[in-house]
């Protein structure tokens, strides 16, 4: 399923008093203030989380589905990741049951390498919808896969999502 709040080109009108963020890959935000967080993906995905009920949210944008033997866990991988997104909301007052998850990203950057293959976009999907389902968090909206990239803008207090494919499929 796919999530575009706005059906234009443009991205949602911008509201001067809500601060703006740049989530870049390996970074975890969130805030119980209304932001306007924007990052662009590839084989990344982004994980949003919005409280229904508390009505803030925010967002990961990781990098590798897991960390290899040796590796520090950052949320630059995913597990990691989507742990830290999950516990800073909980952390602000939420409530699980009430969290309710936005999935981006994940595109086939290289699919004529191996085409047989998953990609790594296609791992990194993999990873989110797993660590989502054992949280007991339900994905209610998502654009993941293809072969191009894609801008995100997320309103943290509305859930509102803005997806703009960048490049030709």
């Amino acid at each position: 399923m796919i999530v575009v709040d706005s059906p234009t080109d443009s991205p949602p009108p911008s509201d001067d008093a809500r601060p703006r963020v740049y989530l870049h890959a390996g970074h975890v935000f969130v805030s119980s203030e209304p932001c306007e967080v924007s990052t662009v993906l590839g084989s990344c995905v982004g994980v949003l989380l919005v409280d229904s009920v508390l009505r803030f949210g925010g967002a990961c944008h990781y990098l590798l589905p897991f960390e290899g033997a040796g590796a520090v866990a950052t949320p630059r991988f995913g597990s990691v990741a989507i742990a830290t997104l999950v516990a800073r909301m909980l952390a602000l007052g939420s409530d699980k049951r009430d969290l309710r998850a936005k999935l981006f990203g994940g595109a086939s950057m290289l699919h004529g390498d191996r085409p047989d293959a998953p990609s790594l976009g296609a791992k990194n999907v993999e990873v989110a919808r797993r660590c989502l389902e054992e949280e007991g968090i339900p994905i209610v909206a998502e654009d993941v896969g293809g072969y191009t990239g894609r801008k995100l803008v997320f309103l943290t207090d509305q859930g509102h999502v803005w997806v703009r494919t960048l490049g030709r499929a």
